[in-house]
């Protein structure tokens, strides 16, 4: 199976060098890297120059996330195409090889892997990333739950049902969802890490929710996203996160920043909703409702995996 690798970015100088780099140390080589930009006005396009990179420019004012991806599914000749937000960077060399593996399997028609942040993510982040991405891989997943910023798919199944151009986010649980409907399968892959760098304000938390918010209105329509729903999981979630922050010794230095999060994904939402419509049960459960407590996983074992950037150029 031939690799396609669809990076899209927008001024992302910053991190787009050590994502081209870890791909470079990957096991799976030969990839085809398509980078779709629209219209960055800092290095980002010339860090990409330096490496074996198909550049697509979009103007801004084009945007949309599956405008942008349909693009780089358009140029690619893969037979998987695989999306990263150009702000990750895998942990291990055999990232690729493990995203590829369920596609064996022929009606697997998604796969999405394990997403962690690092020390300029938020706290609660950290705890959304530990409840979206577990331990576990399934290879026949249920519900339509999956994120683009680490996700594959069959170019054959995009070219019967290519992104939705019109939503505001969320364009990969739309495509997920009808992709079950199709009778095809989503697999998660725990091992495939990659580490999603999110390093925003509040009001870009805000943002972002409410975004998806409006999108999620219009894939799902059944249940209502009410002032008492904010107020219920922005309390839920927030004492989660105040518990688990006790449980890892860093409650004081945390208890603010935790509050302010839960208050701005969760306004965000209720914003965006504004007396509209949810996901289904499962995927509400995913996206919403707290886990218990995280357990730090020991990686001394993965050590002869894992990529060293130190010692790496990214610019």
């Amino acid at each position: 199976m031939k690799l396609s690798l669809i990076i899209r970015c927008f001024n992302e100088e910053k991190h787009i060098g050590r994502l081209l780099a870890g791909v470079m140390e990957q096991t799976v080589k030969n990839v085809e890297i398509i980078v779709v930009d629209s219209g960055s006005t800092d290095a980002t396009v010339s860090i990409a120059s330096n490496f074996p990179t198909k550049i697509i420019t979009l103007r801004p004012q084009d945007f949309s996330f599956g405008h942008a991806l349909n693009l780089g599914c358009e140029a690619a000749t893969g037979d998987i195409l695989l999306f990263a937000s150009a702000h990750v960077y895998p942990v291990y060399n055999d990232w690729l090889e493990l995203m590829l593996k369920p596609f064996e399997d022929e009606k697997v028609g998604l796969v999405y892997g394990k997403q962690r942040g690092c020390e300029l993510n938020k706290y609660s982040e950290h705890q959304i990333f530990a409840k979206w991405f577990p331990e576990e891989s399934t290879m026949n997943q249920l519900h339509p739950f999956c994120n683009n910023a680490n996700c594959a798919i069959r170019r054959s199944l995009w070219s019967e049902q290519p992104y939705d151009e019109t939503l505001t986010g969320l364009e990969d649980l739309d495509w997920a969802k009808k992709l079950q409907a199709n009778g095809h399968r989503i697999a998660y892959q725990a091992g495939a890490t990659i580490i999603h760098v999110h390093e925003e304000q509040w009001k870009n938390v805000f943002n972002r929710y409410r975004r998806e918010a409006i999108a999620l209105r219009l894939i799902q329509k059944h249940e209502t996203f009410n002032f008492l729903t904010f107020l219920t999981l922005f309390w839920k979630n927030a004492r989660h996160d105040w518990q688990q922050a006790l449980h890892d010794g860093v409650f004081l230095r945390e208890f603010f920043n935790i509050l302010l999060f839960r208050y701005n994904q969760f306004w965000g939402t209720y914003r965006g909703y504004k007396q509209s419509y949810l996901m289904d049960n499962q995927v509400r459960e995913r996206f919403y409702y707290p886990k218990g407590y995280v357990a730090k996983k020991d990686d001394e074992a993965d050590n002869r995996r894992k990529i060293d950037y130190s010692q790496k150029h990214h610019t």
